[in-house]
Order: structure tokens, then C-alpha cells, then sequence
């Protein structure tokens, strides 16, 4: 054997060896999810676990399951916040404690928001959004010059983390009734660049999931997304008797196929009517409801309503049967409550000033409090709870 025949051999050997070496190392690296279980049959069995707040801290595995595009999304908190007139958007991960910020808004056209101005000096104008579908959406806002803002709500999908629009409004407006019910946004009454009574009695509804298309067109589902954008417009419904909505921001709540909602907040003296969507006919709220209606409310998978009295400090819930609300606690963090969202078993409390925001486990026999840091700085203007946003 010649010494370039040998040279060659010696080559060879040492590559052979380097790559099983790189492929023990690669299956070193590499830590089942359970030991002795496929990695695809232990994911079925950890994506069966409720609370993915027990799989982060067990191994480094299991904690990079729980944001992987495979495992169940758990649901986050997002809060709009402000800081010296800027606004921003930032969703809070309750298994990290960690707050990050939502993707810039499309830079074309350019959104600007006032939040504040001389002429209410003790409050903000406010953003009007909701949530729907997995989404948030921000529906109404002023500009400079009390113009209207928005033109055209902007859709956040916290699953592709990306920001998108939806229908154009055919009258753009501000302090309105905004809220969501089922797949459907509604809009009612509001203030354009100037009052217009048509507009304070309208009511308008636009259905995100308005597609013609069969079942088995889903599996491809850039193309049902994109056919279903471009079906999207807003429809008019039975409009208002008058134009007493208009008069600040006020939210919808959806609830059992229906849409309640106040025209004052707090505990002013106020007027409660209450949308039915089957039927597309109002009516007034029932009396109980309304007059125990004393501070934000919110709908638990618009089933259970639950308000917080903002000058008390209470949570209540609604019983239907009796007409009243019933108190389930009293806390002085829950006095001046602004905003108040529930989803999976928590109601979540804007404090005054959007100082803090407290969450409150109302599925336990003794409802606990907990406390969520809100990010230095930052005053938070609204809140929603949705599936957490993509890494």
C-alpha cells in the first residue's frame, strides 16, 4: 500500500469517527419528552395537562413544548398601555411573568392616536377594541382635531403575530358601543367628526367568519383565511331609538345571544337596553341588572356576568333568575376598577388610574387575588384575554 493510499484510509477514518461522534453528540443533546415514550405519543399525553404553568419548570423539554406551535395555546393577558402619550401593545405571559411587546402597528397610512389633551385634563380620550375570534381589534380612537382615527379596525392574530385590516367603516367614529358576541363585532351609536344623529343611532355588524365555502375547504387554511378577508363588510342592524350612546366610550357585553350595555358609567343615574341578536330587536335592560350595574362588567364565555362596584370594591355576578347581583368579594385593591375582562375561570381588574391589574380565581370555593406587575412607566388603558402570542 502506497503512502497516498494509506494517507486516504487515515482521511476516511478520521471522518467516519467526527460524524459518529456529531450524532452521539445530537442524540445527547436531544432530551425525550418521557423516557421510553415516542416523543409524538408523550406530547399527546402532556397536551392533556391544564395548567401549563406545572410542565415549565419540570425540564428544559417540556418547557419549550408549551410554546411550540404544537401544544395547546394557554390563554395570556394583553393590555393596552400608555406612557407619555404613546401608545403601545404588550401581552403578559403568565407561565414566564413576563411581559412582550406586540409587533409595531402597519406603518401605512400612519395611526395616530390623542390620548391626552388640555380639554380633559382629569381623563383619557379612549381606544375602543375588542376580542373575537382569537383576535384583538381595535375599533375607534380620536386623532388630532377630534377626527376619528381609526378608519378601519386593525386585527391582531397573536398565532401568526401579525397585524392586519379589516373592513373599511362607512362612517368612522369615536365614543361609541363597541362589543363582540359569538364570531360578529358590533358597533352602535358614536360620534363621527361631528355629531350626525344617523350615525348615534346606527348600528352596524361585521362577522368574521362570513364564508360560503364548505367544511373541507378549512385544511387549506391561508386560502380560506384570505377567500373569508375578502367577504368581510359591515352590515346594518335595528338601530337605536336615539342618540343617547353617543356620549362616551361604551362597551357591549355580549351574554347568552345578546348584547347589554349602559349609556353612563359608574353610579350615575343611566339607561340600560339590552340587543337581541336572533330577533335583531332591542329592549330595555331588566331592572335589577341595571341598577345594580355599578362599575365595568364582563362575560365569562358569555355565560356569566361578573361587575365590579367601582366605589365599593366589589366582584358580583349576575343571577338571571333573581335579577340581582350577588357579591362573591370585597377588596380595597378592586376600588376605581376602569376595565374588568374574564376568560378560563379568572377576572381580570383594571384598577384606578390603570395603576395595576388584579386577578381574581373565581372558580376556586374561596376566590384568590393575584397581582400583575404592570411594565415601569406604563399606564394600562384596556385589557382582553387571548391565546398567548407566537414565539
Amino acid at each position: 500500500m502506497n503512502n497516498s493510499t494509506t494517507a486516504c484510509a487515515a482521511v476516511n477514518r478520521r471522518k467516519t469517527l467526527h460524524e459518529r461522534h456529531h450524532c452521539r453528540r445530537k442524540n445527547d443533546d436531544h432530551q425525550s419528552l418521557i423516557p421510553g415514550l415516542p416523543d409524538d405519543i408523550a406530547q399527546i399525553c402532556l397536551n392533556q395537562v391544564h395548567h401549563p404553568s406545572t410542565l415549565f419548570s419540570v425540564c428544559h423539554s417540556w418547557r419549550k413544548l408549551i410554546y411550540s406551535p404544537s401544544f395547546p395555546p394557554f390563554l395570556s393577558l394583553y393590555a393596552l398601555l400608555l406612557a407619555t402619550n404613546q401608545v403601545e401593545f404588550a401581552c403578559f405571559d403568565p407561565i414566564s411573568s413576563k411581559w412582550h411587546l406586540l409587533p409595531p402597528l402597519p406603518p401605512d397610512p400612519p395611526l395616530h392616536i390623542l390620548v391626552k389633551h388640555p380639554s380633559f385634563i382629569s381623563r383619557n380620550l379612549p381606544i375602543q377594541s375588542v376580542s373575537v375570534s382569537g383576535n384583538l381589534i381595535l375599533l375607534a380612537a380620536t386623532a388630532d382635531q377630534f377626527q376619528p382615527a381609526i378608519s378601519r379596525p386593525l386585527i391582531f392574530n397573536p398565532t401568526v403575530k401579525k397585524w392586519s385590516y379589516g373592513p373599511r367603516l362607512a362612517a368612522p367614529r369615536r365614543w361609541c358601543a363597541a362589543g363582540a358576541l359569538g364570531n360578529s363585532v358590533y358597533v352602535a351609536s358614536g360620534v363621527g367628526s361631528h355629531y350626525n344623529v344617523e350615525v348615534a343611532r346606527s348600528v352596524i355588524k361585521w362577522d368574521l367568519d362570513n364564508s360560503s365555502g364548505p367544511e373541507s375547504d378549512r385544511a387549506h387554511y391561508c386560502c380560506y383565511r384570505n377567500e373569508r378577508k375578502r367577504r368581510w363588510k359591515w352590515e346594518e342592524m335595528s338601530g337605536l331609538k336615539d342618540g343617547k350612546f353617543s356620549r362616551e366610550a361604551i362597551e357591549a357585553i355580549g351574554w347568552k345571544g345578546k348584547l347589554c350595555m349602559v349609556n353612563v358609567k359608574g353610579d350615575a343615574a343611566k339607561q340600560g337596553i339590552i340587543y337581541n341578536v336572533e330577533t335583531d330587536t332591542w329592549q330595555d335592560m331588566p331592572e335589577g341588572m341595571l341598577s345594580g350595574w355599578r362599575g365595568p362588567v364582563a362575560a365569562m364565555a358569555e355565560e356569566i356576568l361578573y361587575m365590579v362596584d367601582e366605589s365599593k370594591g366589589v366582584l358580583r355576578r349576575y343571577d338571571e333568575e333573581e335579577d340581582v347581583w350577588v357579591e362573591i368579594l370585597e377588596n380595597e385593591m378592586l376600588k376605581g376598577a376602569e376595565h374588568v375582562v374574564a376568560d378560563g375561570g379568572r377576572v381580570c381588574v383594571v384598577g384606578g388610574g390603570g395603576s395595576g391589574i388584579v386577578v381574581v380565581d373565581v372558580v376556586v370555593e374561596t376566590p384568590r387575588l393575584v397581582v400583575v406587575e404592570t411594565p415601569v412607566g406604563f399606564q394600562v388603558l384596556n385589557i382582553h384575554i387571548l391565546p398567548r402570542m407566537s414565539h
